[in-house]
């Protein structure tokens, strides 16, 4: 079950003292093995959407080309680029770019005319397996064009979040 939680747990967003949206969705869940990078997380967040939310980022992209914004390039060649992902920052994978890494880590976002996002993708240790994940969303709008952006985004985002989170959790427990 995600639940939401404080987003100021990430060290990483520590920088934005101000944002105009956040949300924070934790999951628990327990995976046979010591450790849990970022690499993986973000591994299984790129490997998990359901087809109906790379529909909508299809449909996101047709759209918000025409106004000039920033869209999805090379997921054409998502497999080699998942393949060759290093999780390290400046890298580009969609419209996701790794801004920072910790060991415990990882923050992704975009800059663009009308808004700037950041996704902190948290992992917690809680015990001998026992693991929490927290993904964390924070949006800065640059203009009006922003708020009108984010207005019919932000339901779904609040739909996408959790089910990215399920998602997620079920492609590390697979993959190991």
């Amino acid at each position: 079950m995600s639940s939401k939680v404080n987003p100021m747990k990430s060290k990483l967003l520590n920088d934005l003292s101000t944002y105009d949206y956040s949300d924070c969705y934790s999951r628990k869940f327990n995976l046979s093995q010591e450790e849990l990078t970022p690499r993986e997380v973000l591994l299984a967040f790129f490997n998990s959407p359901p087809k109906w939310i790379e529909v909508l980022f299809e449909l996101r992209n047709k759209i918000v080309s025409l106004f000039g914004l920033k869209v999805s390039n090379g997921i054409d060649q998502k497999e080699e680029l998942i393949k060759n992902f290093k999780c390290v920052p400046g890298e580009q994978m969609g419209l996701f770019k790794v801004f920072d890494v910790t060991p415990q880590e990882a923050l992704l976002g975009e800059d663009d005319k009308h808004l700037n996002f950041r996704v902190s993708f948290l992992i917690e240790k809680l015990g001998e397996e026992e693991f929490q994940l927290t993904l964390i969303t924070v949006v800065n709008f640059n203009n009006f064009f922003g708020k009108l952006y984010f207005f019919p985004v932000k339901p779904f985002h609040k739909i996408i979040v959790p089910t990215m989170l399920k998602g997620i959790v079920r492609e590390l427990k697979v993959v190991k």
